[in-house]
Parts: C-alpha cells; structure tokens; sequence
C-alpha cells in the first residue's frame, strides 16, 4: 500500500484537476506506489503565508492517527476524522467549495490515508474521485461537509452519529435540503429511533424527504434559530491560537445557536411518519 509522500508541503496549496490529472497514474490507483512529490509542487498554486490556517501539520498528525486506531475497522474512521477535520480546518464555506484545496489535501498530504481509507478489495483499485472528485464524493470534502452539515452548533456529536451510516452522509450530501439545520438533525434523530437504517430504506426516505419539501416548507413546520456570522468569523480567526483537536474527546466548533429541540423533535416525529409511505424498493416483498 502507499506510504507516506517523501516530498510533504508544509501547507496546503491550491491544485487544479486538470494539473492533478497526470499525477493520478496507474500506481497509485492500484495502491502500489505514490508520486514523488517534487514534480507535482510545481503545479500548486500557494495560499497566503501569513495565514496559519494552512499548516499541515495538525492535518497529517489526524489522519495518521486514525489508520493507526482504525487499521481494523477503517469505515469506522470517518466518524471519528469528520468533526477533527473540521475543527483543525477552520475554514469558511466558501473556501470549503474550492475542489483544489482538497485536491491538493488528498494528493499531496494525505494520498496514503486516501489509498488506506477507499481502496477496493473486489476492484483492486481506488476510485479517481476520492482524490479529486465531487465535493460529496471526495475523501476529505465529503467529511468536512458532513461536519459543518450535521453539526449541532458547537457540539459535534451528532456528526459522529451521522457519519456512522455511509448511507445517509452519501445520500444527504447529494441533496440542498440538508442545508436546513432542523432537518440534519432530524436525520440524525431518525436513524437514532432505528426507523431507516439500510441503503435502501435511507434512500427512500431521502426521496420522500425532497419531495415532500416541495409543497412543505420545513422551516414553517420547524423553524430555525437566525445564525449570527459573527461566531464563525471568531472561530476562523481563533485558529492560530486553538490548541490540537483532543483524540479521546470532540472538539468544540463555532459558538452558534443549536437548533431549537422542539423543532427537532417536529420533523424527527414528522419524518418517522413519513417513512411509513416512502418508496423503499424490496418492502413489499418483505414478511
């Protein structure tokens, strides 16, 4: 399997697909052997250096801890790697959109834990877009979303709980309707009652969710607390200063207003009763 990269940038860069294209050779995606390093820095469009956030240090310490707690259970990870990643990453949306900041994480920094996490026993190889694909598809981005997506405020428990079904962070991710932070949290609390817990019975109840939101405005029938910019703009500007992510306990993420617990509570009971009539292939022929 791959090993760590001899070349590692101290921070992280910015790395377009079309230049990480010729680095995605056949040695890697068969977990054979990775790149030297040298050549592709020379493709890497640098952040600004007075910006701290852009150590990658605190990045690589992550995820070798976790193939070093995980190397028996490794989808077991991104539970554990999701809300770290996203308090050691401070960083806005926005910023989050740019495919070669993760580009860049997955190739340069991290291709071991890449190969480690997503290669393929039955293909015997790893799929190209957990280094530089869709945002919801891509190694690091799909857990930094499911992160800033399904946490509570500060608290992060519920992303632990989210991104402990492969199911529902790959269904959710696909869909806008997850950006309405009741309706995270629902899921979160769906999946806690054991009402939807397989592929199918998620995806169907994802299906249901999306079509119901369009003649059901949510947010009437559970309402949001307004966020205040403010707490995150503080917490992006705390992170020179934010001590490592503690690894036997959840960080902390920006000081927000959780969501409002009788909103949660509406739709979880709303959802729930939803899936009685959700189209989960294969529940007819079941007992």
């Amino acid at each position: 399997m791959i090993e760590k990269p001899h070349h590692l940038p101290q921070r992280l860069g910015l790395l377009s697909a079309t230049a990480a294209e010729p680095f995605l050779a056949g040695d890697l995606l068969t977990g054979v052997r990775g790149h030297g390093g040298v050549d592709l820095a020379k493709v890497v469009e640098p952040l600004p250096e007075e910006d701290p956030r852009w150590e990658v240090e605190p990045l690589r310490e992550l995820v070798e801890d976790a193939m070093h707690a995980f190397q028996d259970k490794r989808t077991e990870a991104d539970a554990w790697l999701a809300p770290r990643l996203h308090a050691s990453l401070r960083i806005t949306r926005r910023e989050a959109a740019d495919r070669r900041l993760w580009n860049h994480l997955a190739l340069a920094v991290a291709p071991d834990y890449v190969a480690w996490r997503h290669f393929s026993q039955s293909k015997q190889k790893i799929n190209s877009e957990r280094f530089k694909g869709a945002l919801d598809r891509q190694c690091f981005s799909r857990l930094w979303w499911a992160a800033e997506m399904f946490r509570n405020g500060g608290d992060y428990s519920p992303v632990v709980a989210a991104c402990a079904n492969q199911e529902l962070i790959h269904s959710a991710l696909k869909r806008e309707l997850i950006d309405h932070r009741p309706t995270a949290q629902a899921l979160v609390g769906v999946l806690g009652r054991g009402v939807a817990t397989t592929g199918r019975e998620i995806e169907g109840l994802m299906t249901a969710i999306n079509a119901a939101g369009a003649t059901l405005v949510y947010d009437v029938l559970a309402s949001d607390e307004t966020r205040d910019p403010n707490a995150l703009r503080q917490w992006v500007a705390e992170a020179e200063s934010a001590p490592p992510v503690p690894r036997h306990s959840l960080p902390a993420g920006p000081d927000e207003e959780p969501v409002p617990e009788e909103s949660v509570a509406a739709l979880t009971d709303f959802f729930a009763e939803l899936f009685e009539t959700a189209p989960v292939r294969g529940r007819a022929l079941q007992g």
